[in-house]
């Protein structure tokens, strides 16, 4: 059948390289990306294996490329993204790589170490200039007149014995201190200035309009300068262990004016050669940046390719002499002479003239389960697989999900406005998905609905073809067909009521509408609901049975492949034995109702005799006897139909105890007859859970070891009830089908009655400014709600219908998945790690 409905067949081959050529070879089967090699060295530290430091290297390397990428993205520089995949270097060309990355960090680094000392001179310089200018209108204060203020500002600050001390010696001199504080912090060190010094000092300060840059982080930071008075060294001492405590920077300040002036026109000149030099530095930093952007992701490639082959290589084993390097891994089976040609090309490529040897081994390991998918299929299998991985060759649900799944979600969606909506958005994700996969994002969602967009674009277009069977499109009707309905209402009747009856007696023409519903039921608003409340019950059951018994002929699909003919007699007949006689049989009564009974016929067959399908269910199943039908009426559909059903539920009543017991018996039977271990066929089937594999699918196959009778029992008893129980459980799911159908149609209807046809009642100029607001409004509902929300619904429910009740009737979900040695997936590994 192929991996489109099984996985592929696997292989567990070893392989031998030389050691010459092994580097050569695992690239290029890093290139091919179908083979998963296993670990030989399980036991051995990861810091104890041969190529140890060569992955330590490529770490070294790769720390380097990220310090450049950092700096890069800092500068807003463009990374040139080619498309392209170098291959991997030769492990010659990691000493060039290194002494690239070396030479690259060293220049970055010491370009970032001198802007920084350079950015710290500015800064200092910048605060020095300030400072002067903010301190010389203090001191031009205190020089033009405003001598009263100084004056008692000294009284103050003096001591009385300084000024018994100051009148025999003289004026006394009062000693600053300038300097510049962050803003934020000059409220509280004013206070400790003031509770330290016990107001013995005299404080200054102007704020910096400017804000200055950090040179440590590049970060705006606002500062004030500040200018402080005092008396004594004590002091003074004191004041500058407060400037120190608060990370304030004090800068010298001459008291002479024209010392402050050449001070600040020494302090311009050098800003101004400061702000020369930064500005060449600048350049040959964004020169060095722009140079290795131009290469950085190619760069990456060539190192995770290098490191990804070390660690594989880690993971052989050495021979005794060292010469030659053995391995093994899973192939797929039809790509094994695929991986030879690379095997070969790997070889030439090194120059050694040993060949590589690729043998087949026969194994009881259990092989990992690989489906081949594509860009269509991908998404769909994603699906399965994130229920279980599929057991090694087991039946692949995936490809009939491709039809199943959207159909069912359409059932529940079914509207052709809101399924053109999702068709469209699908559509334009599928015509866009290469620009759209270049454009890597971080954003999970969009990452969810783009990953998904081949299964948006189905369920869309099923939406649409259910809307046109049901005739919904945005909770209106299409008339394509005119109507198969005459009605005798006059123009009166039709205005004046508000609810308004189709009566299939004389107003219907007895013909079948061509294709879906009958615009008609859009005006019967007393029957309307009633009408489709049982259509759509009655056809959520129809299809519900069906998946379900498709699920049930799925498994038989796996026992006849794995030969397993104990399940196969015991299991799959009675459980599709028992699923057609009691629920098919439900479905046959519909369909047997729709036919027979119509408002139209006379008795015996006529709507009023129409008897329950639930209410003959329930009498079937428990022998009851029928209640008398009315008058002129028959108690049965048809002939013997008591009989036949006393006969199904006996039947299917039989089956379950040949479900229950008939195959532990026959395995306890094997056993005493074998006398030792039991035989395959029969014991690892129970075992397992029904998927064994033997050694001639892919070499592989499930080898358990032997399990006690009881719990074969114990196992055998869970899963007859688990399916016996699930059958009525899951016929009973299937009737959300129906019940989000109608509360689709309803809310869409509600939509369209509260909201737009408020607009449609406006007249004149306002009614269409009314309209065009109310149409913007309901639009934004009907995106929100009824497509994204109601969607994202319908597709759960779906999920589960497909998980619980179609899967759980064959599909096991015991495997592992085949995670082949490939670059491009590590390179879209490391590249999302990256971007975390």
């Amino acid at each position: 059948m192929g991996s489109l409905f099984r996985s592929e067949e696997m292989a567990l081959c070893q392989l031998f390289l030389q050691s010459e050529a092994a580097y050569a070879c695992v690239s290029e089967l890093g290139e091919l990306g179908l083979v998963q090699f296993r670990d030989l060295n399980p036991d051995v530290n990861a810091f104890q294996r041969k190529f140890v430091n060569e992955v330590r290297r490529c770490d070294e390397m790769e720390r380097k490329l990220r310090y450049l990428e950092k700096e890069i993205k800092k500068d807003g520089i463009p990374m040139l993204d080619t498309g392209e995949s170098p291959e991997a270097p030769q492990p010659r060309e990691m000493i060039d790589l290194e002494a690239t990355f070396e030479k690259l960090e060293n220049e970055l680094r010491e370009v970032n170490q001198n802007a920084e000392a350079l950015k710290r001179n500015f800064l200092e310089l910048t605060e020095l200039k300030h400072i002067l200018r903010k301190t010389q209108v203090f001191f031009d204060e205190q020089e033009g007149g405003v001598n009263q203020t100084t004056e008692s500002m000294t009284r103050a600050l003096i001591t009385d014995e300084a000024r018994t001390a100051g009148a025999s010696m003289g004026p006394v001199q009062l000693g600053f201190v300038a300097g510049v504080i962050l803003r934020e912090r000059l409220p509280a060190f004013e206070r400790m200035l003031w509770r330290a010094c016990r107001g013995n000092v005299f404080l200054r300060q102007a704020m910096i309009e400017t804000p200055l840059e950090d040179p440590t982080n590049g970060d705006q930071v606002h500062k004030s300068v500040f200018i402080i008075f005092f008396q004594g060294d004590q002091l003074k001492t004191r004041v500058k262990k407060i400037c120190e405590g608060f990370r304030a920077t004090l800068y010298p300040c001459p008291e002479a004016p024209a010392d402050r002036r050449e001070m600040a026109m020494g302090v311009m000149t050098r800003i101004e050669d400061l702000n020369t030099v930064l500005g060449q530095t600048q350049d040959h930093r964004h020169r060095v940046l722009v140079a290795a952007a131009k290469n950085l992701k190619n760069w990456f490639v060539k190192v995770r390719k290098i490191k990804a082959i070390y660690h594989t290589l880690n993971l052989f084993n050495l021979d005794v002499t060292q010469k030659c390097l053995i391995a093994e891994c899973w192939v797929p089976l039809l790509d094994i002479e695929t991986i030879q040609l690379a095997l070969r090309r790997g070889t030439e490529r090194s120059g050694s003239s040993v060949p590589p040897i690729l043998n087949r081994m026969q194994t009881f390991k259990n092989p990992p389960t690989y489906n081949r998918t594509n860009k269509f299929t991908k998404a769909f299998q994603a699906l399965i697989d994130a229920y279980g991985v599929a057991s090694y060759r087991e039946m692949n649900p995936a490809p009939y999900t491709i039809i199943t799944f959207p159909f069912l979600f359409a059932v529940m969606f079914g509207d052709l406005g809101h399924g053109a909506i999702m068709a469209l958005f699908g559509l334009w994700m599928i015509r866009k998905e290469k620009g759209l996969a270049a454009q890597k994002t971080d954003n999970e969602i969009w990452n969810i609905f783009f990953g998904g967009r081949y299964i948006i674009f189905l369920m869309g277009v099923f939406s649409m073809y259910t809307g046109l069977i049901y005739n919904d499109i945005f909770s209106k009707s299409l008339n394509i067909f005119g109507s198969h309905w005459h009605l005798s209402y006059n123009k009166s009747t039709v205005m004046e009521n508000k609810f308004l009856q189709l009566s299939p007696k004389g107003d219907y023409e007895g013909a079948p509408y061509p294709f879906g519903m009958d615009p008609i039921w859009q005006v019967a608003g007393a029957n309307k609901i009633i009408f489709h409340n049982a259509y759509k019950m009655k056809i959520s059951i129809i299809f519900g049975v069906i998946h379900m018994i498709f699920g049930v002929v799925m498994s038989w699909h796996n026992h006849t492949y794995f030969r397993n003919r104990i399940s196969l007699l015991y299991e799959f007949i009675p459980q599709l034995v028992f699923l057609l006689l009691l629920f098919f049989y439900m479905v046959l009564l519909m369909f047997i109702k729709w036919i027979k009974f119509a408002a139209t016929n006379n008795k015996p067959y006529s709507e009023a005799c129409a008897p329950s399908i639930l209410i003959t269910f329930i009498d079937m199943v428990l022998f009851n006897t029928p209640k008398p039908p009315p008058e002129n009426c028959e108690t049965y559909m048809f002939m013997g139909q008591h009989f036949i059903q006393v006969l199904f539920v006996l039947v299917a009543v039989g089956c379950i105890p040949v479900m229950l017991l008939a195959k532990p018996l026959l395995i306890m039977q094997a056993r005493k007859q074998a006398n030792v271990q039991p035989i395959a066929g029969a014991t690892s089937d129970a075992e397992a859970g029904g998927v064994s594999n033997g050694g001639s699918h892919g070499g592989g196959g499930g080898h358990e070891e032997e399990e006690e009778l009881s719990e074969i029992f114990i196992h055998q008893s869970i899963h007859t009830i688990e399916y016996v129980l699930g059958s009525v459980s899951h016929t009973a799911s299937y009737l959300r089908l129906w019940a989000l159908s109608l509360a689709h149609a309803q809310l869409a209807e509600v939509l369209w009655t509260m909201v737009l046809s408020i607009g449609l009642k406006q007249e004149g100029p306002v009614g269409g400014i009314v309209l065009t607001c109310v149409f913007a409004f309901w639009a934004i509902l009907t995106v929100g709600i009824l497509v994204l929300m109601e969607g994202l619904s319908a597709f759960l429910h779906t999920l589960r219908l497909h998980w619980v009740e179609f899967q759980s009737k064959f599909y096991k979900g015991q495997g592992y998945a085949f995670q082949p040695f490939s670059f491009d997936a590590i390179i879209e590994n490391g590249a999302a790690a990256a971007e975390e």
